[in-house]
Parts: C-alpha cells; structure tokens; sequence
C-alpha cells in the first residue's frame, strides 16, 4: 500500500471524515453534514437550483465516509431509483431536489413508501407552478403532505427553521424513516437553504448504521428469504396490504406530531407559519408584544403529521388566527381543518411568485386585523 493510501486508510479509521465542530454553513451543506453524522452513507441525485450545494457537499464527503457511495444520475428519475436499490439493501441513503426534480421523483417514492423502505428526500423548494424560477417558496406543501405521487400513501414531512435545524432534521428524519420504515422529507426552500448560520455538529448524534434484519442480503441462515415488493395483484392482498399501511399512518400522527410555541400563553391573536417565514412572523411578534398586544405564533414542525390538535386548542377563544405563507394558500387548508368547529375568524396573509415575506408584511396585517378582527372586507379573510 502506498503512503499516500496509509494515510487515507488510517484517517478513516480515526474518523477524521466525520464532520465535526462548530461550523459555519449554508443550509444546504448542514443537512448532508447532519445526515452523514446520523449514519447516511449513500446519496443519489441530480443537479437543480436551489440545492446545489447539497448534491456538491455530498459528491466530496461521501468519498471519505468508509463505504459512502455518491452517484450523479443521468436524471431525477434515475436517482430515485438508485435510492429505492440502495435502502432496500439496508443503506441509510439520501437524495434531494428541487419542485420539479421532486415532480419527477413522485412514482419512484410512492414505491419506496409501498416497499416500505425508510429513506431521506430534501426538497428545496423555489417558485411555480411549471419552471417557476429559483427564488424561495412553499408551494410544495400540498405535494409533500398528501403523498405527492400516485396511491395513498404518507411520507414524513419535517419544516426546519434554520440552518442548524437542517442538520438536526436531516438525523431525526433519517430516525423517524428508520423507525417506521417510510420516506422521510425535509420540506424548506432557498432561504434557508442558501443562508449561512454556526451549526453545533457535535450535538447530533453519531450514528453507527448497521444493515437491519429486514433488508435484501442480509445473512439468510434458518430464514426465508426477504421479499421487498410493491405489487400486490390480488385485490384482497392489495386490501390488506393497504390496511396495514394505514395502521402505521395512524400510529405514526399519534406518536410523532412536533410543534414549537411562543408567546402563546396568553395571546389574542394567534399567528401559525411554518419555516423560513416562522422567523419572520417571530420578529414581528416580539416586536408588537413590546407595544403590549398580545400576539402569539404556533409553529408546525412536522408539516405531516400536522398538530391539527394544537392549533385547535390554541385558537380556543382567541380573536383571530392569521396563518403566513409564502404560497397560494395550502397550509391555511390545514389550520381551517383543525378550527372547523371554531367561532374565531381565519385569516391568511400570502407572499408568493418568490417574494420573501418583510416585517411590514406581517405588521400591517396584523395591526388591521387586530383593530377588527371581524372585518368582511379584509383582503386575508378565510372564515
């Protein structure tokens, strides 16, 4: 061997490939770091703006994890399916893309979610429909939430906040797929993806993946082979196959709903958004609360399973609910549900066709609804 692969064989095994430390990073570099430190050793995907730097982070880092494999595909459908091969050997493996790259992975990750393999999908989600351009959006929700692709089917849908969350997400999604052997998605869009922030490494967990019992190739002595399939022909089978995958689905909104509060304890006016645009709303908040209204923000982090049970119980008596979002209207859908039988008014303030939300977009909005919370004519009125 020569010095050189000495060098390479004993730095491996010291881990010095593991990122490490306290660091500065864009967002779309966090979530790798944070998915080879929670035991990702394989990655497929296809160039898109705006996570680029994710496919370019990982096509470096891979090379050093021992076994780590990174592939380019010749395109999003391609990738996805090297992702399917890959978890089905028992890989903890990733990919990521953007609205129309993840359009185009949609059939590969229904049958990942009817195989039920556990994987990580990012989307980082910019303007449409159709080309849209590359600024920053959240029109993906509705994808993302209701499967996307054809047939019933779930995939765990995580809504980080910043750049450290990315990372972190990027380990509890790979968690929550494992645990309950389906796709896991970080749902986030070009602001956070492209912004710089510290990201602590060292506090996410290292995790050493071992090829669980399940998996293709696994040591077959005394057993049945493993079957990983997504057809079922006979209706009957199909039925029963299905109801066991709509058990998990309930297990799973039982078990693995995530939100964050603030200021909510006493709140008036209850404001619901969900990453990048929660910051925004934030800063706002504290700012309307230094001005005595109280004025308090939910924040949904699992986007599915959605906390339709807390944002029922905290628009209890309040004067109005507004929801942020930086689409049409999708999650507003989602928080309508939760305050069906709610006599509070709903009220929906958009940015969208990649515009970011500023502060006076969310505090002239809100001081309005606040002198009238009632008002017929407001131009964010749902309900």
């Amino acid at each position: 061997m020569s010095q050189v692969a000495t060098e390479h064989a004993a730095a491996k095994d010291d881990m010095a490939w593991l990122p490490k430390g306290r660091q500065l990073m864009k967002g779309n570099h966090a979530v790798c770091a944070g998915a080879i430190r929670a035991g990702c050793t394989a990655y497929f995907g296809y160039p898109i703006t705006p996570q680029n730097e994710a496919i370019e982070y990982m096509s470096g880092a891979l090379l050093d994890v021992p076994g780590g494999i990174f592939l380019q595909g010749e395109s999003e459908v391609a990738s996805i399916n090297m992702v399917m091969g890959a978890a089905a050997a028992g890989r903890r493996v990733m990919t990521s893309s953007s609205s129309p790259g993840i359009s185009l992975k949609q059939e590969g990750i229904s049958y990942i979610t009817m195989m039920e393999l556990p994987c990580l999908v990012m989307n980082v989600c910019r303007a449409g429909p159709g080309l849209g351009n590359i600024a920053p959006h959240q029109g993906d929700y509705f994808q993302a939430t209701r499967g996307g692709g054809h047939g019933d089917y779930r995939t765990i849908t995580l809504a980080p906040n910043s750049v450290h969350e990315m990372a972190e997400h990027a380990a509890l999604g790979f968690d929550l797929a494992c645990k309950w052997r389906n796709p896991a998605m970080i749902l986030t869009d070009g602001v956070i993806g492209q912004m710089m922030e510290p990201v602590d490494l060292d506090s996410i967990e290292v995790v050493d993946w071992q090829k669980p019992d399940w998996a293709m190739g696994v040591n077959r002595t005394g057993r049945k082979p493993n079957i990983i399939t997504s057809i079922w022909l006979d209706p009957d089978d199909m039925a029963a196959k299905h109801l066991e995958l709509i058990d998990k689905y309930e297990r799973i909104k039982d078990a693995e709903v995530r939100s964050e509060e603030q200021f909510c304890e006493d709140a008036e006016i209850l404001c619901v958004a969900y990453g990048s645009v929660s910051r925004a709303v934030l800063g706002t908040v504290r700012k309307l609360r230094e001005e005595g209204m109280k004025v308090g923000l939910l924040r949904p982090i699992t986007l599915w399973p959605y906390p339709y049970e807390r944002v029922r119980q905290l628009a209890e008596g309040k004067r109005a609910v507004v929801v942020f979002e930086m689409s049409w209207g999708q999650m507003v859908e989602d928080v309508a549900l939760a305050m069906r039988l709610n006599d509070a008014p709903l009220h929906f303030v958009p940015r969208h066709g990649g515009l970011t939300f500023n502060p006076n977009d969310v505090e002239q909005p809100l001081r309005a609804i606040a002198a009238d919370p009632q008002r017929s004519d407001s131009l964010w009125r749902v309900k």
